[in-house]
């Protein structure tokens, strides 16, 4: 890959690449994007502005070379001149001429789907940070995308994305792949708040319900469900077991019940606390050979192994699944099936009201929890990802209940409303 894009820079045809969304690791995805040879971050799309300028501030570029994009034409002729674009228009990143490659980095659901969308149709490779949005519709925007002759891809440096680096380095070598699964740095607090988590929030510059997603477990549930989206593994239980261990200890606790390890089942996909921010593949094999070169390079006794990651880092590593989009039309991690295996299923963080309305992930009334696709359809239980601030409660709702369908009013109104009823429908 390097050779290919040190060839795009030796003849100035770099990889132009459209950002929406600014924050945290948004910045970080500019910054880095301006050290790596044959890509340039073409535009970046804000809300706010002042956030997409300072995005390119940060990563040393001059004020003269950075203007604000008030049209698509506008646009256009400024990425011609090879100026830097700012805009705060999102559909704009996704339709303009010379873009090819756009990153989804809001981690809003309905946002995500509908950037995705738009850039499938206006024939732009599409890379999503943004994975709240991937569980819900990934498989048909993958699917719209495979038609389209574009890439719908994850990311690398994201949980999911460096596990499927893995699993794939795992199956194409030929061992047999058991579980997978990522860190957890910190125990869930279900009731975890925007405003508990703030003063954390603004030290790490994120946004506080970012944050809390990650404190309630919404996020860690979500990341599991992107990697067996992509794999076919499912959750073991509910919610994942989440045990706390080490990583010489992986082996064992991901071993069945009767082997002295937990799972009830192989071929699933879990959470540990004490080996963050690292991630996880057990493996084993069926040769006795094999086991015995495992044993001679002090990979453990078997027969189960760890392969692991200590590292992932998220948006920083981007540039590589943009990169592999572009030049190879290949995913670094996208779905594997029409539907998902997986679901990441609402839960009431607090007690809900007939008449009230919602909000969404990391915020005050509800959370998610993984668990298999079609045990969530069986239950009529609804994807957090479609649910936002115009949902309405039908019926009362204790905290910790699961939520299902005829419980709350969706917005029908929504791209990833409408992407999910003709996803059900493949």
């Amino acid at each position: 890959m390097l050779k290919k894009l040190l060839e795009l820079e030796e003849k100035r045809q770099n990889i132009k690449v459209s950002l929406i969304g600014a924050g945290l690791m948004g910045k970080g995805l500019v910054s880095q994007m301006t050290l790596v040879k044959g890509m340039t971050p073409s535009l970046v799309a804000s809300h706010k502005i002042t956030d997409a300028i300072e995005a390119y501030s940060l990563a040393g570029i001059s004020k003269d070379d950075i203007v604000i994009g008030n049209s698509l034409g506008d646009i256009n002729k400024a990425m011609e001149r090879g100026k830097y674009v700012v805009t705060d228009n999102a559909d704009w990143a996704t339709r303009a001429n010379l873009i090819d490659v756009a990153v989804d980095a809001t981690g809003v659901p309905n946002t995500g789907a509908r950037i995705a969308k738009d850039a499938i149709e206006n024939k732009k490779h599409v890379v999503m940070l943004n994975i709240e949005s991937d569980v819900v519709v990934g498989p048909i925007l993958n699917k719209m995308a495979e038609k389209a002759g574009v890439v719908y891809t994850g990311t690398a440096g994201d949980e999911p994305g460096a596990v499927k680096e893995i699993f794939d380095f795992a199956v194409t070598t030929g061992f047999e792949v058991l579980a997978i699964g990522k860190g957890k740095n910190n125990p869930i607090d279900y009731n975890a708040t925007p405003d508990s988590v703030r003063e954390r929030a603004l030290k790490s510059k994120l946004k506080a319900l970012r944050l809390c997603s990650f404190v309630d477990g919404t996020n860690t549930m979500v990341e599991m469900a992107s990697m067996a989206n992509a794999t076919g593994f499912v959750p073991d239980i509910r919610g994942g077991h989440g045990p706390t261990t080490d990583v010489d200890d992986l082996p064992k606790k991901y071993s069945l019940k009767n082997q002295g390890g937990i799972l009830d089942k192989y071929k699933i996909v879990d959470y540990a606390h004490g080996i963050a921010p690292g991630v996880f593949v057990i493996v084993t094999t069926s040769l006795p050979q094999v086991h015995h070169e495992m044993e001679f390079l002090k990979m453990g006794p078997g027969p189960n192994y760890v392969l692991y990651r200590p590292y992932h880092l998220t948006s920083l590593e981007t540039p590589i699944s943009i990169a592999k989009a572009h030049i190879y039309g290949e995913p670094t991690i996208a779905p594997k099936y029409e539907k998902p295996v997986a679901e990441v299923i609402a839960r009431a963080k607090i007690d809900l009201k007939t008449g009230q309305t919602l909000d969404g992930i990391g915020e005050y009334t509800v959370l998610g929890s993984i668990d298999t696709y079609q045990r969530a359809k069986e239950e009529n239980l609804v994807p957090i990802g479609l649910i936002d601030k115009k949902t309405k409660v039908k019926k009362d709702i204790k905290k910790g209940q699961f939520i299902s369908h005829d419980m709350i009013e969706l917005d029908r109104t929504t791209d990833i409303y409408k992407l999910r009823k003709e996803q059900e429908k493949l």
